[in-house]
């Protein structure tokens, strides 16, 4: 599973970089800046629907992650960076640990409003 991707620009000159966070993914609903302080946790849930990427911008996080599909599969743990981006599909048990004051971008494939989110979610003690 292809999770956490480093970001390279795909064009540079004298005016900067560009560089693509995602390409032809469809069906972003929402882009959620979110700021954790260092030993936060966030997540210990799956979605039913929901894709998610995110994109680290600053910091650094264990990512925890195990695909719900397949029966035989383990707790998985990597190491998410500044300049990453990490997906999960639906039906994957994820967990966050940050290991340093972080900012991070969410985009989302589904409905952030609290209400339908929260339908599409199912809480999982992980970490």
């Amino acid at each position: 599973m292809g999770i956490v991707r480093k970001i390279k620009p795909f064009f540079t000159d004298e005016r900067g970089s560009l560089s693509h966070l995602l390409e032809d993914e469809k069906g972003i609903t929402s882009a959620v800046l979110i700021v954790c302080n260092k030993g936060a946790v966030r997540a210990n849930h799956y979605h039913k629907k929901d894709t998610h990427h995110s994109y680290m911008l600053k910091g650094k996080m264990e990512y925890y992650y195990k695909d719900l599909r397949d029966k035989k599969a383990k707790l998985q743990k990597i190491i998410v960076k500044e300049g990453e981006i990490v997906t999960t599909p639906p039906n994957t048990l994820h967990a966050m640990k940050f290991l340093e004051n972080s900012v991070f971008i969410a985009l989302t494939t589904e409905s952030r409003k609290q209400e339908e989110y929260e339908a599409d979610t199912v809480r999982v003690k992980v970490v």
